[in-house]
């Protein structure tokens, strides 16, 4: 997203990636799995840039059409990715679960926000933090919740393929409102803004409620 000057993402992604990979080697199980995750969540990040500029050259979307339109269902679906293996294949707990999740926001946000900085300078301070905040929070929000409901659906068999479609489209929902709040500026913005702030409460709120209910 966005439109500055040519960068490399995949040389990016290399020259973050490996130092991280070294560093899994040294680490015990439970800090080896995040940091693979983490690292999952910037791979999908960097799948998502290719997906999404192909889309966007097929259909002849401009910035705005390819940011509001293809980005969120692009970038949902890459990031719901990896935790739909993990619980296919590995069948984790519930904290395992959650984890995964968290680690597979953060690094999709933080890699999509190195990228942004290298494409469009690091001179304003102001609209960086904005940046890093809205967007890297959109991105942390949004999966956290979709991501404890969605083990909650998983935990009865009857819900689990319409639960999921139905959780991913609330994701794609909710991140095309914010993009086109953000690209519309002024007071919309504003608003964006503040639907994170809601939306982050409302996270808090329900993450309590489950572990309340001790699911596991």
């Amino acid at each position: 997203e966005g439109g500055g000057s040519v960068i490399y993402i995949e040389n990016v992604f290399v020259c973050i990636a490996a130092p991280l990979l070294i560093a899994i080697l040294f680490l015990d199980k439970a800090s080896r799995k995040s940091l693979a995750f983490f690292i999952a969540g910037m791979g999908m990040c960097l799948l998502s840039a290719y997906i999404n500029t192909f889309f966007a050259s097929l259909y002849g979307a401009d910035l705005e059409q390819a940011t509001v339109e293809l980005a969120p269902a692009i970038e949902e679906t890459m990031k719901l990715l990896p935790i739909l293996f993990y619980l296919l294949v590995f069948e984790p707990t519930f904290r395992e679960a959650r984890s995964a999740i968290l680690f597979v926001a953060e690094g999709f946000a933080t890699f999509e926000n190195v990228c942004y900085l290298i494409e469009n300078g690091s001179s304003h301070l102001l609209f960086l933090l904005m940046r890093g905040f809205g967007a890297g929070a959109m991105h942390i929000i949004c999966r956290v919740i979709v991501g404890q409901c969605l083990l909650y659906v998983w935990e009865r068999p009857w819900l689990k393929v319409a639960g999921t479609f139905g959780l991913l489209s609330i994701a794609i929902t909710f991140h095309a409102i914010y993009n086109l709040l953000l690209s519309a500026g002024g007071i919309a913005q504003a608003i964006g803004l503040l639907i994170l702030v809601i939306t982050a409460l409302s996270g808090i709120g329900v993450s309590k409620l489950l572990r309340s209910k001790q699911i596991k």
